[in-house]
């Protein structure tokens, strides 16, 4: 019980530094990036613009790739010009993203394929375990599991073992 107290004290010593941090940098355990893996994409209605190729999924969007899944309001499908294959997802409209050790909401996101980057946006919450973190941007990095945070970054973190 000692050790709670002096690790809150701790804690509470540190939480201006915390608070005002304008950036930070973590690794994520859970976000393995697999871009081999098949992509499925549900929805209510899916819409095609024929002039520039770009496919919008609306209405309980929930996209999948591996062990991710997206979910949104809208999501924009963006093709690449040389393969034809996915590119990017341009999601909107509260934006849920999820593995299987963490989760992320945001207001928007924008998920491309080709390098393994996604960057959310917007009131952006990170939850891992009973810990959590939030920012206006976090930047994504599937491919190595790590995580830039930036603007107004402000941190709880949670004992180990509760």
């Amino acid at each position: 019980m000692r050790s709670l107290r002096i690790l809150a004290v701790g804690i509470m010593a540190l939480w201006p530094l915390l608070a005002a941090a304008q950036s930070t940098s973590l690794a994520l355990s859970g976000f393995e990036f697999d871009g081999g893996a098949p992509v499925e994409v549900t929805a209510d209605n899916l819409a095609v613009d024929q002039n520039t190729g770009i496919a919008t999924f609306k209405g309980n969007v929930i996209i999948g790739q591996g062990a991710i899944r997206l979910s949104a309001g809208e999501v924009r499908v963006i093709y690449s010009d040389e393969t034809g294959d996915i590119a990017r997802f341009v999601a909107s409209g509260g934006v849920t993203f999820v593995t299987e050790n963490e989760a992320a909401e945001a207001e928007s996101a924008d998920y491309d394929l080709t390098t393994g980057m996604l960057v959310l946006t917007g009131s952006v919450l990170l939850k891992m375990g009973a810990s959590a973190l939030s920012a206006d941007t976090m930047t994504v990095s599937l491919k190595d599991g790590t995580a830039m945070l930036e603007g107004n970054v402000r941190t709880v973190l949670a004992p180990s073992g509760t």
